[in-house]
């Protein structure tokens, strides 16, 4: 039960929109509207992860998606939960899903439907049988005018990571965390399952500039570019400590409170990078950058790069600020420091 000085201090994710609104006389409120769309169905997606093994969730269903891969049954529950809960707000036009081949066009919104939400339903899914830590991850996009009419869905969606009107994710772990930003910081808050309703539990979050851990699939390191190979000696001579969980959200949200660096490299097999630029790596990039953090694809800033595919792939090196920029000097053939 909550004390009553507990409860003067709640503040729910909705009403610190509100208020960050107020600072923008042109706001409408439609953007707090959205977002309870997206933490509906994110508590919807909650309670089906908390009881996974009691209730028949766990497992493929037989199919493959777009990308190739099995499509687990709470994949398919996340999709529906956030279609479905999206597709009735009436200010969204365009729903795109990692899991789908084709974007979403919700006709009956019309002109008045400004925003385009992309989302990876349930990132990690493969490791929900074993109960390790998976996310939503969402980013919402402003629908141009000239875009309303257009025949060709999937381009308006083509816009690179630093047009994101906002983005965030949602980790499903010891508690249940939503992490947003709207490009004023990154602010945090913590499902309270006794109201069922997120509450604000950091505000403002910044990464820390470094931090001594690093984050990668090292099993595939043979085949790594070899930048990345003397990043990796490197970080074992001094000492830094690998801690990996093979779900990015889970990853990225331990980079973010603690620090260090996370990469996904290219590799021999996936020469172009694994992660999707539009679902996964242009939302963890902003909300980085909000957080004083750098997000690269060894190349160029993530949030810089010009998509020109809805299921566009990229390497990703993300986290501290000085842990990115010493892992891109080794990749450009520098000695660190």
């Amino acid at each position: 039960m909550m004390r009553s000085d507990q409860i003067e201090r709640l503040i729910t994710v909705q009403s610190h929109i509100i208020e960050q609104q107020q600072m923008h006389p042109e706001a409408t409120g439609e953007f707090s509207w959205l977002l309870s769309g997206v933490t509906f169905a994110c508590r919807i997606i909650e309670a089906n992860v908390r009881r996974a093994g009691l209730i028949d969730v766990l497992g493929d269903t037989g199919e493959t998606n777009v990308q190739g891969e099995m499509v687990q049954k709470l994949d398919k529950i996340a999709h529906k939960a956030l279609l479905r809960c999206l597709g009735y707000r009436g200010n969204v036009g365009i729903i795109a899903s990692e899991e789908d081949d084709e974007p979403y066009v919700l006709q009956q919104a019309g002109p008045k439907a400004r925003y385009m939400v992309l989302f990876d339903p349930l990132d990690g899914s493969s490791n929900i049988d074993v109960n390790v830590s998976v996310g939503t991850i969402f980013s919402i996009l402003r629908r141009r005018e000239q875009d309303w009419d257009a025949k060709d869905p999937v381009k308006p969606l083509l816009q690179p990571g630093f047009e994101q009107l906002a983005a965030g994710y949602v980790v499903y772990g010891s508690s249940t965390v939503l992490v947003y930003t709207t490009g004023k910081g990154v602010h945090m808050f913590t499902l309270d399952p006794d109201i069922g309703a997120f509450m604000l539990s950091n505000e403002n979050v910044k990464m820390p500039a470094n931090g001594k851990m690093y984050s990668v699939n090292e099993a595939y390191a043979a085949s790594f570019p070899e930048g990345y190979q003397k990043y990796l000696t490197w970080a074992k001579k001094e000492n830094y400590s690998l801690r990996y969980i093979g779900s990015l959200v889970a990853d990225f949200h331990r980079t973010l409170l603690r620090g260090g660096v996370f990469l996904y490299p290219p590799t021999a097999k996936s020469p172009e990078g694994k992660l999707r630029l539009l679902y996964e790596a242009n939302p963890m990039a902003f909300i980085a950058e909000q957080a004083s953090g750098k997000a690269s694809d060894g190349v160029q800033a993530i949030m810089e790069k010009r998509p020109t595919s809805l299921h566009q792939r990229t390497p990703l090196i993300i986290g501290s600020a000085d842990e990115v920029e010493r892992v891109l000097e080794l990749c450009n053939g520098k000695n660190g420091r």
